[in-house]
């Protein structure tokens, strides 16, 4: 038994010794993605395309907003004066109103999430593209920094990856 801890310590110790000096040889960088992404000159190109591109239904859905805030007025403004039937042909109106804005309103979203997502996995794709061009031949290995519990400052590539996004631009 004794003969076995000691043959399994000693094969722990030269394995240990052989993967130290291959890790030592790694060269590893680290990049913070969401300082990149928070750095891209197209996120703000990216913001502009998207709000023209559903500009108009945003409009729309504004205006339909407008359109229940005026009926409210009018039927907290009006209450005393109003008919009955002037009240129920109000409130009618109101919950038409209401189910056309919540309809709009979801599809917008959606279509809105929907391209968001699609734009940023193109910038995503920039991204990547940046980070293998400057680490090719120079890093082993990059990580995320948001991964790592600490690394030097030195091997952050981040500022490189951002001027390389930019230069693509």
């Amino acid at each position: 038994m004794k003969k076995s801890l000691i043959g399994a310590g000693l094969a722990l110790a030269l394995s240990a010794g052989v993967a130290l000096p291959a890790a030592a040889e790694a060269r590893i960088a680290v990049v913070d993605m969401a300082k990149v992404f928070q750095s891209l000159p197209q996120r703000e190109e990216v913001g502009k395309k998207l709000e023209k591109e559903f500009a108009d239904r945003i409009e729309a859905v504004r205006k339909l907003e407008d359109q229940m805030k005026d009926i409210q007025d009018k039927a907290h403004r009006d209450a005393s004066i109003m008919t009955d039937s002037q009240k129920t042909d109000l409130s009618r109106k109101m919950e038409q109103l209401q189910a056309d804005y919540q309809l709009k309103r979801k599809a917008l979203d959606e279509d809105m999430r929907n391209r968001q997502g699609e734009e940023r996995n193109k910038l995503l794709d920039t991204i990547q593209k940046a980070v293998d061009a400057v680490a090719k031949g120079k890093y082993d290995v990059v990580l995320q920094r948001a991964a790592v519990a600490y690394i030097s400052n030195d091997v952050d590539i981040s500022d490189k990856v951002i001027a390389q996004v930019s230069k693509g631009k």
